[in-house]
């Protein structure tokens, strides 16, 4: 069945002027077409924040094994074993419980003062001029310092680590992203050096995925293959620093905007956890989440077929004035947030969420230290092209 909503309300995720400000279509989804369809590209959206909540819950009608990027699952092609953000229960269950022995809170939190000592490498050389970049100088420096930590990544491969996550998410503006290859582990870069770590273990996450030993669906103890591990290592590495740069740029343009309540969290540190909480919340690297239909479901008198690409909305959910009122449009540092849908929910949820959380926290911490007042370059900033939303370049003028 058609939807019929109003020929000047259109939501195009490939868009450059939607992309640059997509917060006004989203207010009109929510309000006018809470269950939108657009025919150029076979997709249905939901953009209010109950029901995008209920639909990540729900992994049986909304499944993953297909992909959670819409065109992954236009392109309809096999996953590999592996791609854990790609899959359903059982393999999903098996394979993120291999991580989430690694990534507790508790381990994370231990790596605060390593996160610290990073951001003063890149920091103190900075103070005393007029200008930084909150990308180029802090956002593509420290998360891949991090996550290169944790995996045990040679320094001297980490920037080329990074670049090639970039590149890889990297499209051209107003087109889909071309995900025909089905070539989800960056055998080229990692793969020489995984088989060099299994003959000499380290104290690092690359080794505990050699090492880790797991029950697969069919009931056989294994330990993960060369192949599984590739895809684990490059997914961790491009989403360790791709969402973490993105929040660290977004926490520089947000507070240039907002320069009262910059000043009130340069007064008062205990104000930094909540005001992460409110950057995700308002500006959230991804945009949406897509799912598989695997049967029919209604929504507002209409029927979303079996076979469709639905795209949670969780930029528009995170705004919708139901869950965050008065205003979702508002940013405020003081909100009381409960949740919000930047992580995922349900299953899926980003299993490095604390991670990035304490990633951000010093991040700021550490910017506020140095540079009590900025002002962005507006002129000079440019967004990037990739999927995760964000900024290419951030320059800003400091005092």
């Amino acid at each position: 069945m058609t939807i019929s909503t109003d020929a000047t309300l259109r939501y195009d995720p490939y868009d450059p002027e939607i992309r640059a400000d997509p917060y006004p279509v989203f207010r009109r989804l929510r309000e006018e077409a809470p269950l939108y369809y657009n025919a150029e590209y076979d997709f249905y959206a939901l953009s209010r924040f109950d029901d995008i909540e209920r639909g990540l819950v729900d992994h049986e009608t909304f499944s993953s094994a297909k992909g959670d990027i819409l065109e992954i699952i236009k392109a309809d092609v096999e996953m590999p074993s592996g791609v854990f953000i790609f899959e359903d229960p059982p393999l999903h269950t098996a394979h993120r419980g291999i991580l989430s022995r690694v990534f507790t809170p508790r381990k994370m939190n231990a790596l605060e003062p390593k996160i610290r000592d990073f951001c003063a490498q890149v920091l103190d050389p900075l103070v005393g001029s007029d200008q930084i970049d909150f990308v180029r100088d802090l956002g593509a420096t420290m998360p891949i310092r991090v996550i290169g930590m944790l995996l045990g990544i040679p320094e001297s491969d980490q920037q080329e680590a990074r670049q090639r996550g970039d590149n890889r998410l990297r499209t051209e503006p107003g087109m889909p992203a071309d995900m025909s290859d089905g070539n989800y582990g960056d055998d080229a870069f990692f793969a020489e050096y995984i088989e060099w770590r299994a003959q000499h273990p380290s104290d690092d996450l690359m080794t505990e995925l050699l090492q880790a030993e797991f029950e697969d669906p069919s009931g056989e103890v294994r330990k993960l293959t060369r192949e599984e591990i590739t895809i684990f290592v490059t997914m961790l590495t491009t989403a360790g620093n791709e969402t973490t740069n993105r929040l660290i740029g977004w926490t520089g343009k947000i507070l240039s905007d907002h320069p009262d309540q910059r000043r009130e969290l340069h007064a008062d540190r205990e104000l930094i956890p909540n005001a992460i909480e409110e950057v995700l919340r308002f500006e959230p690297p991804a945009h949406q989440m897509c799912r598989f239909v695997t049967r029919d479901v209604d929504y507002y008198g209409q029927t979303v077929p079996a076979g469709s690409a639905i795209m949670f909305l969780c930029a528009a959910g995170n705004r919708d004035d139901r869950a965050f009122p008065p205003d979702g449009d508002v940013f405020d540092i003081h909100r009381t947030i409960g949740h919000h849908h930047t992580f995922g929910y349900g299953i899926h949820f980003c299993i490095g969420a604390a991670l990035a959380r304490l990633e951000g926290r010093i991040a700021l911490d550490e910017l506020l230290n140095r540079f009590p007042d900025w002002e962005i370059d507006a002129e000079h900033a440019e967004l990037d092209s990739s999927p995760v939303r964000g900024w290419l370049t951030l320059p800003a003028s400091v005092s």
